[in-house]
């Protein structure tokens, strides 16, 4: 069954596996000029997002949270976490250390997992920390990236065999960059000809 991830349905992107798909979303959450609006940009909008976002984030994990509650302060935070994370995803190295709150809770059948705590942004970071944890375990976190469109940037989860995806949609940003590439290139064979050239 597909979880509707909206901040990544925008894009037509595929979930990220398993509750990787709230990382994939949050960072999808980015104002990109055709797609939406930025989704952390005010109060009702990160609202409707985060409800859907916990709900597909909780249906993902088969636990039953409540998403918390923010505050205006709280936005420019998860705007901050955001850009941090797009920096990780790019493998730029953030610096500095951040101390995020998670809790490590025992069910009934034995099973360990790690719970967000905390309130306000600082709950969803713990959520979105603990599955950056847990994916670089599995070693899916290198799967995650941004398409190379700069006009798009969206996030993705690389499917392909050997991890070698640039385009969060081949059809559409991929085709679109090669025809610009192309476009450049034989723009570039005219002047070195003295062909006219053609725009």
């Amino acid at each position: 069954m597909s979880i509707p991830w909206s901040a990544s349905q925008r894009y037509g992107v595929t979930p990220a596996p398993g509750g990787l798909g709230l990382v994939q979303d949050f960072l999808n959450t980015r104002g990109i000029a055709g797609y939406g609006p930025d989704l952390l940009a005010d109060a009702a909008l990160a609202a409707d997002w985060v409800a859907g976002a916990v709900r597909a984030w909780s249906a993902a994990r088969g636990v039953d949270l409540a998403p918390p509650r923010f505050d205006d302060a709280d936005l420019a935070k998860l705007r901050g976490l955001r850009a941090r994370i797009d920096s990780l995803v790019a493998g730029e190295v953030t610096g500095g250390r951040t101390t995020v709150p998670a809790s490590l809770v025992v069910s009934g059948a034995g099973e360990v997992r790690l719970e967000p705590s905390g309130t306000g942004w600082r709950w969803l970071a713990s959520a979105l920390w603990a599955e950056i944890l847990l994916s670089q375990h599995a070693d899916t976190w290198r799967r995650i990236k941004q398409c190379h469109n700069h006009r798009c940037g969206s996030t993705f989860y690389d499917r392909s065999k050997n991890n070698s995806g640039v385009w969060h949609d081949v059809k559409t940003c991929g085709n679109a960059a090669n025809l610009r590439a192309s476009r450049a290139r034989r723009r570039e064979r005219q002047r070195a000809t003295g062909s006219p050239v053609s725009p």
